[in-house]
């Protein structure tokens, strides 16, 4: 890990003392992402404003963050190879991203399974269709027992897909299959929440110090 990395996570640390004890969990969720290769990608579920955190983690990863993500330098040549002076343009202005999927995403999948099929599969469905070995499926459940998370996250276990789960104090089920488990100080919902915005922006700040600051 760079060190500039390390410093992210030190800054983290002192600003939060209480979650020190998540150090090397959140050490190892950017590395399981770090480590995916090009073919895979991150997949992400959750309820209500979890839903919503998987949305935000999405965006934070499929283009810049905080890092100047400069295209890849093969691509930019081939655009403007292709394209000339408007290929120079289009790649001046696209970054490099980390394949992300919200399953909160699929609005008419979504309303469709759930009408038709058993809701509690939901994500489990998706992650069936869309996940192959090497992926990294990220589970936030403020409880840790939300069965629609926790049966995705199961079969993730089976696909060899890595998981990394957001919960609160107690960990939940979810605590069973995950490879890393991310669970913050307090049983309240909504404070629960508040922890997780700051552990996965320092994930995502980390992921792309990894990947992008060269």
């Amino acid at each position: 890990m760079k060190q500039i990395t390390k410093s992210y996570i030190d800054d983290f640390m002192n600003n939060r003392p209480e979650l020190e004890y998540l150090r090397q969990p959140i050490i190892e969720a950017v590395k399981l992402i770090v480590k995916m290769k090009k073919e895979n990608k991150v997949l992400l579920c959750g309820n209500g404003g979890s839903a919503a955190d998987c949305e935000h983690i999405a965006g934070e990863l499929l283009k810049s963050f905080a890092l100047k993500r400069k295209l890849d330098q093969n691509l930019y040549d081939k655009l403007k190879d292709q394209y000339g002076e408007e290929g120079e343009f289009i790649a001046d202005n696209l970054q490099q991203g980390v394949k992300a999927i919200p399953l909160t995403s699929f609005c008419a999948y979504n309303t469709a399974f759930l009408n038709d099929c058993n809701e509690k599969m939901l994500f489990a469905q998706l992650v069936n269709a869309l996940g192959i070995e090497g992926d990294v499926l990220i589970g936030i459940s403020t409880s840790g027992n939300s069965k629609n998370v926790v049966y995705a996250c199961k079969l993730a276990k089976v696909l060899g897909i890595k998981v990394i789960a957001l919960t609160g104090e107690s960990g939940g089920i979810l605590k069973n299959y995950a490879d890393v488990l991310i669970n913050v100080p307090s049983n309240v919902v909504y404070k629960i929440q508040e922890y997780h915005l700051p552990i996965y922006h320092v994930i995502c700040l980390c992921v792309e110090s990894e990947l992008f600051d060269m």
